[in-house]
């Protein structure tokens, strides 16, 4: 049986809600260690237990297995450059173990990690990011035509060489957002890298359509560890294209686009061949432009709640 829209976003937003199943919550959360840092109260993300036990923890780090909390601190007031080059000589040493084969992948990028506020406590290293389960950013473009045809979709597939989810179907474009990239203009960077769109047209006609926000345990698929964390906020565009605009592969990231019905990418997302975020944007884009509708979908607000989670941790948007 086909999963449905609901089932295709319970797939990426899989982290139990307390409200639906407290034990089961509680059994996830039994299995991860609370990431903290010392000058800050909240809850930053989580660690799992097997990291935990295979770390030589150095000695910036207090392990509370009573509590099970993994807290960074130096010992006095930290700024978050202190923070950042903290976590990275951790990291470093990780990366040398090779117990962490997403280490492999080191990219010389950093995620921010927001604290209450919206302050940047500290930075980390992009690739390992899933180690310490802190909230990641992205955005992600969908790129459509309206014709005689219909409303059509430009889908990209992923590259086959790619670390994470090698082959499968994607957005028009997407892309993290590492420390000092604005939303806007990361998107526009990501249009213009990986398919080949023309800067004029992306400034002239893109559209903010909003934020999704999910939490993510990931699996074997993704390329990265088994029981990962990933909760995630992606930033939404869209992007209506004349017919003579036509995305072409710009970099690695993309093997193929192609212009497809809706009911062409109906049928790929019930096959589960999109990427699970991916797969959500283009739920959330069939929403907004009233393909799915309250009428169509018998699940239709419990996915609207699902595409934005309230998440456990500080957020914030980049400025």
């Amino acid at each position: 049986m086909s999963p449905s829209y609901l089932d295709l976003v319970r797939q990426c937003d899989n982290f139990p809600y307390y409200e639906d199943s407290p034990q089961l919550y509680h059994d996830t959360k039994k299995h991860f260690y609370e990431f903290r840092v010392s000058d800050c109260d909240r809850l930053l993300g989580h660690i799992p237990t097997s990291v935990i036990d295979k770390v030589q923890w150095p000695e910036c780090w207090i392990i509370d297995h009573s509590k099970k909390t993994a807290t960074l601190g130096s010992g006095s007031p930290d700024t978050a450059a202190v923070r950042t080059r903290l976590l990275a000589t951790t990291m470093h040493q990780m990366a040398q173990m090779n117990d962490f084969p997403i280490l492999r992948g080191w990219r010389n990028e950093t995620f921010p990690v927001y604290g209450p506020g919206g302050d940047v406590l500290l930075e980390i290293e992009r690739s390992g990011s899933a180690l310490f389960g802190i909230v990641t950013y992205g955005v992600q473009l969908t790129c459509y035509v309206e014709d005689e045809h219909g409303l059509r979709v430009w889908i990209g597939r992923r590259s086959r060489s790619k670390q994470t989810y090698p082959g499968m179907l994607d957005n028009t474009a997407a892309g993290g957002l590492g420390t000092g990239r604005l939303p806007g203009r990361a998107v526009i960077q990501e249009a213009v890298e990986e398919a080949s769109l023309p800067t004029s047209v992306l400034t002239e006609g893109l559209q903010s359509a909003g934020c999704l926000s999910y939490y993510y345990i990931q699996g074997s698929h993704s390329g990265a560890a088994d029981g990962l964390l990933q909760p995630e906020v992606e930033y939404v565009y869209e992007l209506k294209l004349d017919p003579n605009t036509t995305p072409q592969p710009g970099d690695s990231e993309v093997e193929q686009f192609n212009l497809w019905s809706v009911d062409d990418v109906g049928n790929a997302l019930r096959k589960g061949e999109f990427k699970p975020n991916s797969a959500i944007v283009l739920i959330d884009f069939f929403m907004r432009h009233g393909i799915l509708t309250p009428e169509n979908e018998p699940d239709f607000l419990e996915i609207v709640s699902r595409l934005h989670r309230r998440l456990e941790f500080p957020i914030s948007t980049p400025l």
